[in-house]
């Protein structure tokens, strides 16, 4: 059995706004506590660490697992650098912060609630963003999960998360929006759930870290409900009335039946989407009779099968 190697950086982070619990969230808490398999290494010169073989790292109940792992440091804002490389510079000091945390190879960052993976991941401190490149581009939380294939962004402090290429979310009662970018904005930790109204179309989100508020898309826009599936443009989505609202080269799609126009309205709530006339514009639909449509399914006694 291979040794582990063991770290425990005594290093200051950047000042920041309070964080919701158990999101992904770095610029909180004490120590970053680093172990690896393959030895950690100590790079002065270019104020790096880097832990190699099952490297992880875990900070106030955020973890995170990867090939190689790189924690860049630099002088605490406020005291003054050493003259010279030595003792001084050591991550060991306290007097050096991490501003950047590098993960490579099979990244998964964890947390008691929420899940994340890539090839490649980066964790800006100052800005509190997460940055996942690669294959298996995932987050997922109690109430949703988004999956992309260019890149997936998390803004902590923002509690925002951003999905580029063939961007999907799906949520836990089963409700798919997909664009080509998807910008989901999350409610805090906390806020409570709106009251379940009797009215159609007024369903509350589940509770739970990281509740959906909205999501806007764009290009490329899919939603599918349990009959249908709209297609557009660009989009807006919110959980708190199960409406979407989506614009430009509507296509509304049930069985072999199509309408297009400007604009539509999806309810998850009912299953039912609407377009939305726009002032001299015209919709346009291929309505498929029901009586072809059964004979095509069952062709007469006595023709092919």
């Amino acid at each position: 059995m291979k040794p582990i190697f063991a770290l425990l950086l005594a290093l200051a982070l950047p000042s920041a706004l309070p964080a919701a619990a158990q999101n992904i969230d770095m610029t909180q808490g004490g120590p970053v506590d680093i172990t690896s398999n393959d030895g950690i290494e100590w790079r002065q010169e270019q104020r790096v660490v880097i832990a190699r073989g099952n490297a992880r790292a875990i900070r106030d109940g955020v973890t995170v697992d990867a090939a190689r792992l790189l924690a860049r440091y630099r002088p605490q804002a406020g005291t003054q650098p050493a003259a010279a490389p030595g003792a001084a510079d050591s991550p060991l000091s306290g007097g050096n912060e991490i501003w950047r945390l590098e993960a490579e190879g099979n990244v998964l960052i964890t947390t008691a609630t929420d899940v994340a993976t890539g090839d490649r991941g980066v964790y800006d401190m100052d800005q509190a963003v997460l940055v996942l490149t690669g294959r298996q581009l995932t987050l997922t939380t109690p109430n949703q999960h988004i999956v992309a294939r260019d890149s997936l962004e998390y803004w902590s402090q923002r509690r925002m998360a951003v999905a580029r290429g063939n961007a999907v979310l799906t949520t836990k009662d089963n409700r798919y929006v997909g664009a080509d970018t998807l910008v989901s904005y999350l409610t805090p930790e906390g806020t409570p759930a709106p009251v379940r109204s009797a009215t159609p179309g007024a369903a509350a989100p589940p509770p739970g870290s990281g509740r959906i508020d909205r999501v806007e898309l764009f290009g490329n826009v899919e939603i599918r409900t349990e009959t249908e599936v709209v297609r557009g443009d660009r989009g807006v989505y919110s959980a708190e009335t199960g409406l979407a609202r989506i614009l430009g080269n509507v296509r509304i799609t049930r069985g072999d039946n199509q309408v297009n126009g400007t604009e539509a309205l999806v309810n998850f709530n009912t299953g039912i989407s609407r377009l939305v006339n726009a002032p001299g514009a015209r919709v346009r639909g291929l309505i498929v009779p029901q009586q072809q449509q059964q004979q095509r399914a069952t062709p007469p006694t006595g023709m092919p099968q």
